[in-house]
């Protein structure tokens, strides 16, 4: 298909059904689901929603984490032409509840391990609770809708200020499948592993919205966890799998590995949301003979837009690859392309990309060219083969001294050290030099790795100007929901063990 997908979710889903066979898998013990039982449920949930009056396009939260009910749930909502509106169970409280009431839900799904974080969070004047239980096929005539719906609204991770919320259409939603689809060479004999969270975008698109656009099948787990990931992986007959830098590194400092079967039959491993440390997939690749294709994705746009050829073309080691299915180029401050090369701003242009930022007109003009490039805020250079490379981001830029580092350097000299299993690095205020450099890490059980050691692995690497000041020795990183490392919220957890100390 080298096409976009036209139509909706919902033609798409009566598509599988009509053509049967398994859609999901539960290695954590639920019966699998097929295409057609996954229509009749989504058809009822969508049928319950149209006669409690809900107009077309309204949101309808959703909090749920991984589960054959949450795929119910999110299909039936899309299904009826509703916006999906997918609650992160791991944002905090304030902003679960600056997400209920912004995006106007009236109505929500509620997971039962998940009432409390509702109950504490909505405003029960606005919004009640439903339960799929309840919903029953009337046979009641459900909206009319088009490839240009609003099907999907999810909230960015807000690292500036107040989240922002992504609104896709049904046209965008299946081109973030397809994105992966075209990249990947998907096909209706593969079988996704999916241990990202689907109220994240990676989870919700490229395993999700990859698996319902190219026909295979997808093994869904609540939760990742190194310990059971291979043998999970070889008893579902997986093929591939989605998974961030954080993950491979876990997987890669853990004792478990796949046997000989399962090695044969994944095709590969895919990598996404922040940058993989080149070493760290060097070794992975070591150990466990499975090739990593690194990729790039965005909320904004339906999660990927580079992504790495598979083997046997060129992977570039540390390069999220090149646009499938969209356009990618570098841009000046204003906004014009620059030489292969040359350090720029990021910009994407494709049937992936959102159509705006609810109630925020503002945001979304500037977030768009007057050409409709998307300006992702990422720094990056592109090479004569169209491979992009990303040096980091605009907005975490460290300028010591009036000189620009980026913490994506720091972070790959730390990763460099085979005990490092978490490394970011962040800046602190400092009246001398505006800020300065610092650093964070996770280190591997048992190691006799030093702050002082990595400092100089660092100095070694970089020079005394770019090397942090001070490894802060960390048990855990703060990460988002897809296991990104949140590096905005070192500096205050850094502060906050500082003080402990002291008292």
């Amino acid at each position: 298909m080298m096409e976009p997908p036209k139509g909706t979710v919902r033609d798409w889903l009566d598509y599988r059904a009509s053509q049967g066979g398994t859609g999901f898998v539960f290695p954590d013990g639920a019966p699998d689901l097929s295409w057609g039982e996954l229509r009749v449920t989504a058809r009822r949930i969508a049928v319950m929603l149209t006669e409690l009056g809900l107009e077309k396009g309204e949101s309808v939260a959703i909090l749920y984490p991984n589960c054959r009910e949450a795929l119910e749930v999110l299909f039936g909502v899309l299904y009826g032409g509703f916006r999906a509106t997918m609650i992160n169970l791991v944002a905090g409280d304030s902003a679960v509840a600056y997400a209920l009431e912004h995006s106007g839900a009236r109505y929500g799904f509620v997971h039962p391990d998940q009432t409390e974080l509702f109950e504490r969070t909505a405003d029960p004047a606005r919004i009640t609770p439903l339960q799929v239980a309840d919903a029953v096929d009337t046979g009641c005539n459900l909206h009319s809708i088009s490839s240009d719906s609003h099907a999907l609204l999810m909230y960015t991770s807000g690292t500036t200020g107040r989240p922002k919320g992504v609104v896709h259409t049904h046209s965008s939603l299946l081109a973030g499948g397809w994105t992966t689809m075209v990249a990947h060479d998907l096909s209706e004999t593969d079988r996704g592993f999916c241990v990202l969270p689907i109220y994240h975008i990676n989870g919700l698109c490229v395993t999700v919205m990859g698996t319902l656009v190219s026909g295979g099948s997808l093994a869904m787990c609540e939760r990742f966890s190194a310990s059971r990931f291979w043998d999970n992986f070889g008893k579902v007959e997986a093929t591939w799998f989605s998974v961030v830098p954080t993950i491979i590194s876990h997987l890669l400092h853990s004792d478990t590995k796949p046997d000989t079967l399962t090695r044969q039959r994944v095709r590969f491993g895919r990598s996404a949301s922040s940058a993989l440390a080149p070493d760290v997939q060097r070794a992975f690749e070591d150990r466990f003979e499975i090739p990593i294709v690194e990729t790039m994705g965005l909320t904004e746009t339906a999660a990927q837009i580079l992504s790495n050829p598979l083997p046997p073309a060129v992977r570039k080691i540390g390069s999220p690859g090149i646009p499938y299915g969209n356009e990618a180029a570098i841009v000046d401050a204003d906004l014009r392309p620059v030489p292969h090369g040359m350090e720029g701003e990021l910009v994407i242009r494709g049937p992936n990309v959102m159509l705006e930022y609810l109630n925020d007109p503002d945001a979304t003009k500037g977030t768009f060219s007057s050409d409709g490039w998307l300006r992702t805020g990422d720094l990056a250079r592109m090479d004569k083969d169209g491979y992009v490379f990303v040096t980091g981001r605009l907005k975490e830029l460290i300028i010591k001294g009036g000189e620009n580092i980026a913490p994506r350097e720091i972070d790959e000299a730390l990763y460099s050290h085979p005990d490092v299993v978490e490394a970011a690095a962040f800046a602190r205020p400092c009246k001398s030099y505006g800020e300065t450099v610092e650093a964070a890490v996770k280190i591997r059980e048992g190691s006799k790795v030093t702050s002082l050691g990595l400092s100089k692995l660092c100095e070694t690497q970089l020079g005394r100007f770019k090397s942090p000041d001070e490894v802060h020795i960390l048990p855990d990183l703060p990460k988002g929901p897809s296991g990104k490392i949140q590096r905005n919220r070192i500096l205050e957890i850094v502060n906050a063990k500082a003080s402990e100390t002291k008292m």
